[in-house]
């Protein structure tokens, strides 16, 4: 054995009871558990438990891997695991085009990539996985790495930001586009909803290319078109689009959110529930906290997005314009918020690119005119925090049977949400330890053994022998997310080590400079 790790209370990702054993590893698999002799190194875990490395089912690393080898945000917390090209926008697959555009429209969730050092160079799915591998001098990433296909960045490529039916032929070409990411690697699509151009897609469009990820074996993964006004109904699109193509299902950052939604989780659950008894493929993720994060420039109504960022900016300057977007932000609801008028005092800046905006930063918003005057000075980028959540809807949702971990964690700006930073130690410590909402092998199995077989890996997710090494070890009694939301960037007590292919990448508390992940792609063994 390469390493024995001793006396581990073993939480092994089934839900099943925790136990106490050795644990051995050799040549970067699980290769022995029980009552074990030897080993050319041990680390004596009496007092931790031991579970699978978590898996973040929503994670905006896309570029964070590749600038960052250190990425402690999420090594950490104990995540081995990250989903990428998440709410149908990322940078694969592209042309020159839709590359510099796609930079642009998200840009407040990843950075532009200006201060990344090398040149953007691929172009598709597989070329973008092959970039993650060969990231930092050859070195790989700080942590596995898994994408999903974003259609929005396909409907760009195939047809532009306009706001119209597709042709024949641009679904053809998406259908193709789709069928290439997946068959290079891919374990999904993506969809963002909300957001252009993927919103301009019509859910006979959409049923198309889910009938494609169907095929490949992958799974749909939506952020569906509202979470505020008329959720319900955007939920069960989703779900019956789903059960349509024969595709799984992965609803993402499942949550009800403002006035209209408090307290009804129970009827997104119903609803979930009667397809799952139906015969239904369904999955879900949830971060454990009440508000969420985007960018500023989300908030407009497709409409004024139609064209891409160029666009948008003309159309706030012109005051016309800029007056009717208004109009749709406070008066009517736009679609970008979800159908429902603007409350700017739940809106706070969260960042920006421009050091000269961060002023801003930790402000509650007061009005349209601060709002239009961010956006054009530092080019569509202010991320946000929206205060619009309810505390009894993220408790019932987390304990859901099909519910896993997802972060939606965006690690730019001067005071990120902290949940990028406390996810997964938070569910432990707050949910489990303090509140009692999960068992301990309840909560590993949502942030562990389920996500892994949503994402069909055949040798993750589970502390079992022959599977890979990618464990964690953390302390139940002081596990602790540290991050708050005046202090973000704060790391997590409690998580002694983190091994990925059964290298340490935390150990004793501390970052290691080993880079151990990979691009986790999917193959045709992989595929049912």
């Amino acid at each position: 054995m390469d390493l024995v790790i001793r006396g581990a209370r073993v939480v092994d990702g089934t839900g099943g009871p925790s136990y106490t054993a050795d644990v051995g590893v050799h040549e970067g698999r699980i290769a022995g558990i029980g009552r074990l002799s030897g080993g050319r190194e041990t680390v004596d875990a009496h007092g931790l438990a031991l579970a699978p490395g978590f898996v973040d089912m929503h994670a905006h690393s896309d570029l964070a891997l590749l600038r960052d080898p250190d990425h402690s945000a999420k090594a950490a917390q104990g995540v081995t695991l990250e989903v990428l090209g998440q709410d149908g926008l990322s940078y694969a697959p592209v042309d020159d085009r839709t590359l510099g555009e796609v930079r642009a429209a998200i840009a407040g969730w990843n950075g532009p990539g200006d201060d990344i050092d090398f040149d953007f160079d691929w172009r598709t799915v597989g070329g973008y996985l092959d970039r993650l591998d060969r990231a930092h001098g050859g070195r790989g990433v700080a942590v596995n790495a898994a994408y999903l296909v974003p259609q929005g960045t396909v409907r760009a490529y195939a047809l532009g930001w306009d706001d119209r039916p597709a042709t024949a032929a641009e679904l053809d070409r998406m259908r193709r586009l789709v069928a290439e990411g997946l068959a290079q690697g891919a374990v999904g699509l993506s969809s963002g909803l909300t957001y252009t151009p993927g919103m301009y897609a019509t859910g006979a469009e959409l049923t198309e290319l889910c009938r494609v990820v169907a095929r490949f074996g992958g799974y749909y993964c939506p952020h569906h078109r509202s979470y505020g006004r008329g959720a319900l109904a955007a939920y069960a699109e989703m779900v019956a689009l789903a059960r349509e193509a024969g595709c799984a299902l992965h609803l993402a950052h499942a949550t009800m959110n403002f006035g209209e939604n408090e307290g009804r989780a129970p009827e997104l659950l119903a609803l979930l529930d009667a397809a799952l008894d139906g015969g239904a493929d369904i999955t879900l993720d949830s971060y454990p906290y009440t508000p969420g994060c985007t960018t500023l420039v989300a908030l407009l109504p497709g409409w004024a997005n139609e064209g891409g960022p160029e666009a948008v900016l003309a159309r706030l300057r012109d005051g016309t314009q800029a007056e009717r977007i208004r109009r749709a932000l406070e008066t009517e609801g736009s679609d970008g918020c979800h159908g429902v008028p603007v409350d700017w005092s739940t809106i706070e800046i969260s960042g920006t690119a421009d050091p000269a905006w961060r002023p801003y930063v930790g402000r509650r918003l007061d009005g349209w005119e601060t709002a239009r005057r961010l956006l054009l000075g530092d080019r569509l980028a202010p991320t946000i925090l929206q205060h619009v959540g309810h505390e009894e809807n993220v408790r019932a949702i987390m304990r859901h049977r099909v519910h896993t971990g997802g972060s939606d964690g965006i690690l730019q700006g001067a005071k990120p949400h902290p949940r990028a930073y406390g996810t997964f130690p938070h569910y432990l410590g707050h949910y489990v330890r303090e509140l009692g909402l999960l068992s301990l092998e309840e909560c590993v199995a949502h942030l562990a053994g389920r996500p892994a077989a949503r994402l069909r890996l055949p040798d993750r997710g589970l502390v079992r022998v022959g599977y890979r090494a990618d464990l964690v070890l953390f302390d139940p009694d002081t596990v602790a997310a540290g991050s708050t939301y005046e202090r973000p960037r704060v790391l997590p007590t409690g998580i002694p080590h983190v091994l990925i292919d059964g290298r340490f990448v935390m150990r004793d508390g501390r970052r290691t400079d080993v880079l151990a992940g990979r691009a986790v792609r999917r193959t045709a063994r992989d595929l049912r």
